[in-house]
């Protein structure tokens, strides 16, 4: 790359700044600077040989940035409002390096509790999902509040007492939103709304024999192709999981409940893929045993199933209250209300589980408000959620790492991962969690 030397003059809302193409380089290619670098990266001429770029925003906050672009260290200043210089790192594209400067890549067994967030809510929370941009969206009984990167809150989603069954950031700009069924009106179903504005742009219908029908949405999971899955309880014979094209809103596909199989309830739809199937759960309480399933949409079938029907339960071994499947190990962990974590293995069906109680927490009297555990995989790690505290599993053999652990609100009834953030939504107050890892100490 032919980058130069050059010195680069700035005149930023009456104040002068001198730098030189080599530091503005570091800013890359998709940033405000990029622009003034040819394909060689070399300093492209101004028009009129001005000796000068006039940028019309806040000098304090380039200054920031410009010291950012020339150390890779990010200092604010106390007369500097950290929201404002997020703003317009925005504008000069270089919210990345900002973030990569106060947080580091996103380690399990590193977090730190950054900042809680409360607010107004009708009830308790249901459940918390982080956005791709690291914001995250929050849904407590029929409302849905949006927080973006910033955790700025933007318009809430008001379902007018339709209970918000599950959340899912389709990107940046929008949120699905699945819903109950109102007996007597025929709303419910699911929803493409307005990240910003909370507007319903439109809704996601499921025909039966050409009818569209009425019914309640559940479980969310999409795919890398814009495949939109979402579990389906209709009045009729529309139970189970209808797929739906994420940009055009319109049906695709619906995976009919097999006899003796529930899969119209399920708790936790997760697409997987390398196999390319869903898999989908049902677990206890909803119903009374739980059923795990891979589906395999290309060929309409159940390839992979296991149920506790019939299974003996201890003590020490209750029902299931959460599952995810994990592909590289071929196996589902799934976990009890002791956080216990048990393995089933993919490659065999209906096999048996594999209870580990090393994990344990819990020890005596369950407390007065328990939470069901909820699991997550990112990044080879493993977490789980136990009352007030989440676990972090690492290695081949899953071992304990590490705790997060924030008494305030509450046991913690959600959990979400993204935008380099873990959000932990408390159960008895209105109040989320928000961990972050901070940058490695040079």
């Amino acid at each position: 790359m032919g980058i130069q030397n050059d010195i680069v003059k700035f005149n930023v809302g009456g104040r002068i700044f001198q730098t030189t193409a080599t530091t503005l380089a570091n800013a890359g290619r998709d940033s405000y600077f990029g622009a003034l670098f040819d394909d060689n990266w070399d300093l492209q001429q101004q028009p009129n040989n001005r000796q000068e770029f006039f940028i019309d925003r806040n000098p304090n906050c380039f200054a920031v940035l410009l010291d950012l672009l020339r150390t890779g260290d990010l200092y604010i200043p106390y007369n500097v409002p950290e929201r404002l210089l997020y703003k317009e790192a925005m504008f000069y594209g270089l919210i990345d390096h900002v973030r990569s400067a106060k947080w580091g890549s996103f380690d399990g067994n590193r977090l730190k509790l950054s900042k809680s967030v409360t607010g107004q809510a009708p009830g308790d929370g249901t459940a918390i999902r982080a956005g791709p941009d690291g914001g995250c969206c929050v849904a407590h009984g029929s409302m849905v509040h949006v927080f973006d990167w910033m955790l700025e809150e933007h318009p809430p989603i008001n379902l007018d007492y339709q209970r918000v069954n599950d959340i899912g950031w389709v990107n940046a700009e929008h949120v699905l939103i699945s819903a109950c069924e109102k007996l007597g009106r025929g709303d419910g179903g699911m929803g493409l709304f307005s990240s910003s504005t909370g507007d319903l742009k439109y809704k996601f219908n499921v025909v039966h024999d050409n009818q569209v029908k009425s019914y309640t949405a559940g479980a969310l999971s999409f795919s890398p192709d814009y495949k939109i899955f979402a579990s389906c309880k209709g009045r009729s014979n529309e139970y189970g999981i209808g797929v739906w094209d994420q940009v055009t809103g319109k049906q695709m596909d619906f995976f009919y409940e097999s006899p003796g199989w529930s899969l119209g309830d399920a708790d936790k739809l997760q697409w997987l893929n390398a196999s390319k199937c869903l898999l989908v759960a049902t677990l206890f309480p909803r119903k009374d045993n739980c059923y795990i399933s891979l589906l395999d949409f290309r060929e309409k079938r159940m390839v992979w199933s296991w149920s506790d029907i019939g299974a003996p339960f201890t003590v020490d071994e209750k029902r299931v209250r959460d599952a995810i499947a994990m592909e590289e190990c071929n196996s589902v962990c799934v976990v009890n209300e002791y956080e216990d974590l048990g393995f089933i293995d993919l490659r065999i069906s209906g096999g048996s589980v594999r209870w580990s109680s090393r994990s344990r927490l819990m020890k005596g009297k369950m407390p007065d408000e328990p939470c069901y555990p909820k699991l997550a995989l990112h990044n080879g790690q493993l977490f789980s959620s136990m009352n007030d505290c989440i676990s972090v599993f690492c290695g081949p053999d899953w071992v304990l790492t590490s705790r997060l652990r924030r008494s305030y609100g509450g046991s913690i009834c959600d959990f979400s991962i993204g935008g380099d953030r873990l959000f932990a939504l408390h159960s008895e107050e209105n109040v989320f969690d928000i961990w972050e890892t901070p940058p490695p100490v040079m």
